[in-house]
Order: C-alpha cells, then sequence, then structure tokens
C-alpha cells in the first residue's frame, strides 16, 4: 500500500482463477482514490480478518459508499462513526475531488499495529460506483443493460457478461491449497494468462540476495563498532590505572583487599559500559522519532518506540564487553606491587 499500483486486471479474470482447483482461497483487492493521503480500499470482509482487526465502534459497511477506517486514519483525520466525506481521485490530496458521490463512515477500527491502521475499507461496489463502472449489485445499471441488450443477456454466460461490462480489480492476494500449489500456479499465471502472479517469500529473498552486500556491510559495520567500543573502554581503564597506581597502593596499604579493588575495577568497566548502552538507546529513539517524521508524512508509516527483545541480548552483550575490557586492567591492579609502586611514586 505504499507503492502506486502497476494497473488494474480483470475481475472475470480472477474469478476464474479463484475457482482453480489449487486455489483454496482469494481476497479481492480496488484502489484508485483516496483521503486526505489514505488509500481507500475496495475489498472484502475477509480481509479485515487476515488481520484481525476489529471494530471500535460502529460496524461494518453492508452496502455501497460505506466504510469502516483505520485507527490511525481516525486518529489523524478526525474521521468518526457517522461522518461523511468526499474521495480525491489517486493518492495526491490535490487530485481531483469526487464531489458527484460521497463515502459514509459506519465503523472505527481498533489499533492492530498493521497497514490496516492506514487505511479506509469500503466494499469493492463502491469503488466501482464512484468510477461510474457497472456491475450487478447495482440494480438501476443492470436494469438499464437489459432493456438495451436483451439479445445479449440471453445469449452470453455469466463469466462472459462479467468481462463485456468490463469490471476491474487492482489485485487479488491468493492462498494456495498445497506448496506445490506455490510454485506451479504464478508460473502458469504469468505465462498463460494477462495477470502478473508475485510470490513474496519468493521476492523478499530475491529483494535480500540483491540487497544483501549492503545489509551485510551495515552488520559488519555495527559489529566493528561495539568492538571498538570494547577495546575504548579497555584503553580508558588501562590508562587510568596506570594514572592511579599509587593510590591503589596507599589503599592496599590501609587493608583494601585485592578482592576489593578488582571489583571496584570491574564496577568502573561495567559502569561505562552500561551508561554507554542507555545513551545509545537514547540515540536510537531520537532517531527513530526524526525517522518517524519522513516515515509518517511519505508513506503514512510509523515506527514503534517500545522495547524489543533483540535489546535485552544486546544489553548482555554491552556488559559482558565491560566486564572483559575491565578484566585485564583490574587484575593486574590487584597484583600490584606495593614497594615498587610507592618507591617510584
Amino acid at each position: 500500500h505504499v507503492d502506486a499500483p502497476t494497473g488494474n486486471i480483470s475481475k472475470a479474470e480472477a474469478d476464474k482463477l479463484a475457482r482453480n482447483p489449487m486455489v483454496e482461497k482469494t481476497i479481492q483487492l480496488s484502489f484508485g482514490d483516496s483521503y486526505k493521503g489514505y488509500r481507500i480500499v475496495g475489498t472484502t470482509p475477509a480481509y479485515l480478518d487476515m488481520y484481525n482487526a476489529s471494530l471500535a465502534k460502529g460496524g461494518l459497511f453492508s452496502k455501497s459508499m460505506e466504510v469502516v477506517v483505520g485507527a490511525a486514519v481516525a486518529k489523524r483525520t478526525g474521521l468518526k462513526v457517522g461522518d461523511a466525506f468526499f474521495s480525491t481521485h489517486g493518492e495526491d490530496e490535490r487530485g481531483h475531488t469526487h464531489e458527484e458521490s460521497q463515502f459514509l463512515v459506519t465503523g472505527v477500527l481498533q489499533t492492530t499495529g498493521s497497514v490496516i491502521d492506514q487505511l479506509i475499507i469500503t466494499n469493492l461496489e463502491s469503488v466501482w460506483d464512484i468510477h461510474g463502472e457497472m456491475h450487478e449489485d447495482n440494480p438501476e445499471v443492470a436494469h438499464e443493460e437489459h432493456d438495451g441488450d436483451e439479445k445479449h443477456h440471453t445469449e452470453n454466460e455469466v463469466g462472459e457478461e462479467t468481462e463485456d461490462r468490463g469490471l476491474q480489480i487492482t489485485a487479488m492476494l491468493v492462498k494456495f491449497r498445497s506448496p506445490m500449489a506455490v510454485m506451479m500456479l504464478p508460473r502458469t499465471i504469468n505465462e498463460q494468462t494477462s495477470m502478473q502472479a508475485a510470490v513474496p517469500t519468493l521476492e523478499i529473498n530475491r529483494l535480500m540476495n540483491l540487497m544483501g552486500i549492503g545489509i551485510a556491510t551495515l552488520q559488519g559495520v555495527a559489529l566493528a563498532i561495539m568492538l571498538i567500543a570494547g577495546l575504548s573502554v579497555f584503553v580508558s581503564l588501562f590508562n587510568r590505572l596506570k594514572e592511579r597506581q599509587f593510590e591503589h597502593a596507599l589503599m592496599r596499604t590501609m587493608g583494601t583487599s585485592r578482592r576489593l579493588i578488582f571489583l571496584i575495577l570491574v564496577a568502573e568497566g561495567l559502569l561505562l559500559s552500561i551508561a554507554g548502552f542507555v545513551f545509545g538507546i537514547l540515540l536510537s529513539r531520537i532517531g527513530l522519532i526524526l525517522l518517524n517524521k519522513v516515515a509518517a508524512a511519505d508513506f503514512r508509516f510509523s515506527f514503534g518506540y517500545g522495547w524489543v527483545l533483540e535489546e535485552w541480548w544486546l544489553l548482555i552483550i554491552t556488559i559482558l564487553i565491560g566486564i572483559f575490557a575491565a578484566a585485564i586492567p583490574a587484575f593486574k591492579a590487584a597484583k600490584l606491587n606495593i614497594a615498587q609502586t610507592l618507591s617510584d611514586g
């Protein structure tokens, strides 16, 4: 829902594919209009079920020109149950406004954390009606067609009727019955129909292969930064040890145990590491805030700020680096030659 669609496909051809024995389930989608930059999607209630979306207020659409709005859309546009609005052609807010027909909000969805929060959902008939297309669920249009071309109705099959009427959709989500169908049917669609099939898993793998070297480089840079940070902690503690050798020797003469000196230096290394971790987390959240400003403006999308599981692992790794970096200077301080250090001081 970020990019513009490549074009429409015939609904008759999509319906034919839906009846294929290798297909378990399909969900048809129609795009074309928006409201204040938020895409209006014509589909069926099955699309909401796919995202486990439930209503916070109101009810589902039951007829043409009724919509339910995602949580983010309702929050940012102020739309609520009972409101009416005009759609804009395309994704640009400055596009042509369809002032001849208006949508009615019948429900507001609860927050799901998915793309559904950023969408306005209606039925397929709404998209056809707003663009003046004819469909069987519109009695007036069907009656006019019947009166104008009765012979056409008696001589053609239902599927051919739909195709002749020119109904189109933008895309169709397909769930296959078996892994074998995933490999076979997309190739058949691409070779024998005017449609284009894209398997998300394969496309994502191709994308990762194309961009893999960049991601691997970034991961390598991140690892190098962590190693350099650990080395800097080690160098800092080692230099401070040389500066404070006389102090440690005096502490030993006053009864401080080697164990306590060792623990003090290890604690100092841990303090430096944890402080760096906290500072890094704060910087990451500031970066997310700045990124969200760009993403929300361009893609109607935002990243969360919550704590993620990987950050626990990062904390553990940071603590281990701090302990390892402090261990050698601490061990050397614990084994300090008191007499030699005092005489040199």
